[in-house]
């Protein structure tokens, strides 16, 4: 089974090997029919500590590291879209 990935937004790095990634989905609500915004924050795990707070990342499901760490970082966001171009 292929591992989700998603993109978002590293919140907080003060955590050791650990950033906060805040993840938002949009979603048309079924009775409104209006477009909703959703935000929802992922610990992931970052063995270099080398993502800070405010920079797109790319984030993949993993095995359990801790209590709360169920995702890794995969690669920078902004990086990978620039070298696409």
């Amino acid at each position: 089974m292929p591992k989700r990935i998603l993109r978002g937004v590293v919140v907080s790095d003060t955590q050791d090997k650990t950033v906060v990634v805040k993840v938002e989905r949009r979603f048309t609500h079924p009775l409104l029919k209006k477009t909703v915004r959703r935000t929802k924050n992922y610990h992931a795990h970052d063995e270099s500590n080398s993502f800070k707070a405010g920079q797109q990342v790319a984030i993949e499901e993993s095995r359990p590291i801790s209590k709360l760490k169920r995702w890794r970082v995969v690669d920078d966001a902004e990086a990978a879209a620039g070298s696409s171009k």
